[in-house]
């Protein structure tokens, strides 16, 4: 519940031994590094006292937990002019569009030319501030590459609804993400359920990894469903079009999966780099073609929700962009 600024979490037996910040980060939007800077700032209370530890244990026994969010801060970015396709804006939320190559939010000494500025520019003071100074209205993400719908809390009531919509990814409620990829290869079946644990790689920690340790990853789950096959002139499989539902919201959870089934998407530098030998089968023109794609292959086609002042079921869909359909033509032309 919030009200005037302030989350209210009543804890119950399930909980028991849990981490306050482990509680937390799986009942809220606020990420882990998020609650510890909460913490600092004496803005999270347990049972009427001021928490001054990450690692606070619970019991389970009705905890009361508050959340005050502090006034958003915006004083080390700035609204910026940038165009974004607005499909839907009322006075909780706004559903966008999202173009590729577009950073969502800042990070990483990138303050400007984010989806964050753009929104601030075109929503001004409107907007949530649960996520702090550097992701104001932020309900969740899309890879900088990864192009369609994405929605934007313009209050802090419905960042938290919708975010809790999107923890639960649809297991239970009413949520629906649908992501539609090109990928290198015909998968071995023609639907199928990729469940793994995901993990920060050892070697590279700007990748994602599947990892057999359930202590150290985070369960993702993938359904995926082939949608059109592309072979080559002598019949070899080429390249695929799949249809990805998601129940986990991982980074990176789709490409990830995909290369994990040996089905990279296609020109995904990260992770699907030893597939770029698939364009030697294809003609030198629609190699040049499919070379100038400056992006992943990957785009959010479909969302569906609660909308979270009157409950009523939202869908949006948002067709492949001209960059992505060109690549469509590109495959079944070969």
């Amino acid at each position: 519940m919030i009200k005037n600024n302030i989350i209210t979490l009543i804890t119950n037996k399930s909980d028991c031994g849990k981490r306050i910040d482990q509680y937390l980060s799986q009942n809220t939007e606020l990420s882990r590094q998020r609650i510890t800077e909460l913490i600092s700032d004496k803005a999270i209370s347990y049972n009427n006292k001021l928490v001054a530890q990450k690692n606070l244990k619970l019991n389970g026994e009705c905890e009361n937990i508050k959340i005050t969010i502090p006034p958003l801060k915006t004083e080390l970015l700035e609204p910026e002019n940038i165009p974004i396709n607005i499909l839907y804006e009322d006075d909780d939320l706004l559903v966008i569009n999202k173009q590729p190559n577009l950073v969502v939010h800042p990070g990483a000494g990138v303050n400007s030319g984010t989806l964050v500025n753009a929104i601030m520019y075109h929503c001004g003071d409107r907007l949530s501030g649960i996520g702090g100074h550097l992701r104001p209205g932020i309900v969740h993400r899309l890879d900088k590459d990864t192009s369609g719908l994405m929605l934007v809390a313009k209050n802090d009531k419905s960042h938290v609804h919708l975010s809790q919509q999107f923890q639960d990814h649809g297991r239970t409620g009413n949520l629906e993400r649908i992501y539609l990829a090109f990928v290198w290869g015909i998968p071995k079946l023609k639907k199928g359920r990729i469940e793994t644990q995901l993990s920060r790689s050892d070697n590279d920690r700007t990748k994602i990894s599947v990892t057999m340790n359930p202590e150290k990853g985070r369960k993702a789950i993938t359904d995926y469903q082939i949608i059109e096959k592309y072979h080559t002139r002598n019949n070899e499989p080429l390249a695929s079009l799949v249809r990805c539902k998601l129940y986990t919201g991982r980074t990176h959870q789709i490409r990830v999966h995909l290369d994990y089934i040996g089905n990279p998407v296609v020109c995904d530098k990260k992770y699907g780099k030893g597939f770029i030998t698939k364009t030697k089968m294809m003609s030198e023109n629609s190699r040049t073609q499919l070379l100038n794609l400056d992006r992943h292959a990957l785009h959010s086609s479909k969302i569906s929700f609660l909308h979270p002042s009157n409950n009523e079921t939202m869908t949006f869909e948002a067709a492949l962009p001209h960059d992505l359909l060109i690549l469509k033509n590109i495959l079944s032309e070969i």
